[in-house]
């Protein structure tokens, strides 16, 4: 069963490349995500992987991009199941801001589906208001 999860659009105070190069990078990863209940890190630029406290290791593996515009990203080798995470970058016209969010789409067993639709959404969007604040003049 497919489960959807779209965090908040969130308006970014840098221009649409300047975001995109920082999370193409995903070492920078590490960055959003809430530093009090990941452990076990590691990353290169096109990988990473943390476990989130009380759950299970989360690889992330990039697997496409669209210059400027969209990361697609895949769970890794470990991934408890499997999913695709995408990243939106849609630049605001006339501006030096840009729209950005998360778009997660995994395949959820019905008794896992309960347990993991809030912490994960909650966590995306945690992360799209920590890639707002990252760049916040």
């Amino acid at each position: 069963m497919s489960t959807k999860i779209e965090s908040n659009k969130v308006t970014i105070n840098a221009d649409q490349s300047t975001v995109f190069t920082f999370l193409t990078d995903f070492n920078n990863i590490k960055l959003l995500l809430p530093q009090e209940k990941i452990s076990d890190w590691s990353a290169t630029t096109d990988q990473c992987s943390f476990k989130i406290q009380n759950a299970a290791i989360i690889p992330l593996v990039k697997e496409s991009v669209h210059p400027s515009t969209k990361i697609n990203i895949t769970s890794g080798e470990k991934a408890p199941f499997p999913f695709k995470l995408e990243v939106f970058i849609e630049a605001i016209e006339g501006s030096d801001t840009c729209l950005a969010y998360f778009n997660f789409e995994g395949e959820i067993n019905a008794f896992l589906k309960m347990m993991v639709v809030k912490p994960l959404t909650n966590l995306f969007n945690y992360m799209a208001d920590r890639l707002q604040s990252v760049h916040a003049d």
